[in-house]
């Protein structure tokens, strides 16, 4: 009885340990034009596109309610594109940050020219982060978030979002 003990007891441990640090893939390297791409291939209803960076507090702080949003409407069609703006030698910094989060699915980090990575997505937006976008299902931009937003927030934004008449 000690052994089957003793073996359940180190079974939950290893799974413990194997769930507690979980491994985000690395973000992909893409232009806004690239994103964009994605974004229009997405083949979704919403799709909300949040540019966050690991030396923003904000976007840090701002993180755990976006995958929240994505927890609660992916099934109604909702898809998040995470793009991380740090540079490239931080992309090991950026990873672990979105390991951190329990981020299990392809983010990207930024590349390319700044302004015309900027200008991409809205000529008003200053590049200043967080920024969140939110297109809809044919791509076209319906809200810009700019600066740290609540879950409320975004709620309210995709929901507007998911109750337009399809193509409308």
């Amino acid at each position: 009885m000690t052994d089957v003990l003793r073996s359940i007891a180190l079974a939950l441990l290893a799974a413990t340990l194997l769930a507690a640090t979980p491994t985000a893939p690395p973000p992909a390297p893409a232009t806004g034009e690239q994103i964009l791409d994605a974004v229009r291939a997405a083949n979704n209803k919403v799709v909300v596109v949040n540019v966050w960076a690991t030396w923003c507090i904000p976007c840090r702080e701002e993180f755990p309610d976006l995958l929240r949003l994505r927890r609660d409407y992916q099934d109604r069609g909702l898809k998040l594109l995470l793009v991380s703006g740090d540079f490239a030698g931080e992309r090991g910094q950026a990873a672990a940050f979105l390991s951190e989060q329990g981020v299990d699915f392809p983010t990207y980090i930024k590349t390319g020219d700044d302004m015309q990575f900027i200008n991409t997505f809205d000529p008003k937006w200053s590049g200043a982060l967080p920024a969140t976008f939110i297109y809809d299902g044919q791509g076209r931009l319906r809200h810009a978030l700019l600066g740290k937003s609540s879950y409320a927030q975004f709620e309210a934004k995709v929901l507007d979002v998911l109750q337009q008449p399809s193509g409308g």
